[in-house]
């Protein structure tokens, strides 16, 4: 599979004191390949290096050391800056712009004909559902609204590689649910899209890549399909089984959640084989609707690495 984006030994040292008598590492050696197509989770805690790798890659600040690639031409290459898409964390805009003006003035800083710039503008307000509001000043826009023009102009030059830093900012519930819509839609069109989030449920949902950055250093990064989540029990649903069936099989009113009439969710523990509970609420008369082993979440994941890590 071919590269989207590639670090190599990528570090950043910030000089800070008196004269710049002292050095801040933000990124020590950082080496990482995101294939083309994958959607990456880039996490980390606060101060963990990742708005300067995005700082970095858009060339907003040189390395110290190490190289950056994107599309296999080094970044800040003129042709590869027309094939990126960036929306930076806490984006300001002009209050006095309409969003359709300031969509056609970022068009119109791509080259793109009068035409196409409004064609451009129109297109990508309405995919992040932006309506009438496009000719309001921005001034009066919620900071959810300023987020999803963040995230229009983002996606304004059809980018094969968009980078979100905090996407979901601002964003209420319905605006979270259209963005990660969106993001998935992106990455079935072949698109790569790198986020740095600390909305981990939500990076949890979209993603296909994860990277863990700690202090500067990867931690670890993969599919999330190949992450060593630990497995913490059993959760099963069955249907047409009462209080007293479930007392007769020994299970603990603690481990029962009643979601419908005869219709329960079991937690059972890992050391509990589910097999015995299984065949028993069997025996009784109970419909089993489903069984899967219970996962730490990435947030648990994430928080064991940095854990680990430190």
């Amino acid at each position: 599979m071919m590269r989207a984006v590639r670090l190599s030994d990528l570090s950043k040292t910030f000089r800070t004191g008196f004269w710049g008598a002292r050095g801040h590492c933000a990124l020590d050696r950082v080496s990482l390949d995101v294939p083309q197509g994958a959607v990456l989770g880039y996490l980390g805690p606060n101060g963990a290096g990742k708005t300067t790798t995005f700082r970095l890659l858009l060339q907003l600040v040189h390395p110290t050391s190490g190289a950056a690639e994107i599309l296999g031409r080094p970044v800040g290459d003129p042709a590869v800056r027309h094939r990126v898409g960036f929306l930076p964390e806490g984006a300001r805009f002009y209050d006095s712009c309409t969003a359709e003006e300031f969509l056609v003035y970022v068009a119109g800083l791509f080259g793109y004909p009068a035409a196409e710039r409004r064609q451009r503008a129109a297109l990508q307000l309405d995919r992040v559902g932006i309506g009438a509001e496009r000719r309001r000043r921005l001034g009066t826009y919620s900071r959810g609204m300023l987020q999803r023009v963040g995230i229009a102009q983002a996606l304004l030059n059809d980018p094969e590689v968009l980078f979100l830093d905090e996407p979901m900012t601002g964003l209420d519930p319905l605006g979270r649910s259209d963005v990660r819509n969106l993001i998935l839609a992106l990455r079935n069109e072949g698109r790569t899209v790198w986020i740095s989030s600390h909305v981990l449920s939500e990076a949890e949902a979209v993603c296909s890549h994860v990277a863990i950055l700690n202090r500067g250093r990867l931690a670890v990064a993969g599919s999330i399909a190949d992450l060593d989540l630990d497995v913490r029990g059993w959760e099963l649903v069955v249907a047409g089984v009462g209080e007293s069936q479930l007392a007769a099989c020994g299970i603990a009113d603690r481990r029962v959640t009643s979601i419908a009439d005869g219709r329960h969710v079991i937690d059972l523990p890992l050391e509990q084989p589910p097999e015995r509970v299984v065949v028993e609420l069997a025996r009784r008369g109970a419909r089993i609707v489903s069984l899967n082993p219970r996962h730490e979440t990435l947030e648990d994941y994430f928080l064991r690495r940095v854990h680990e890590d430190a």
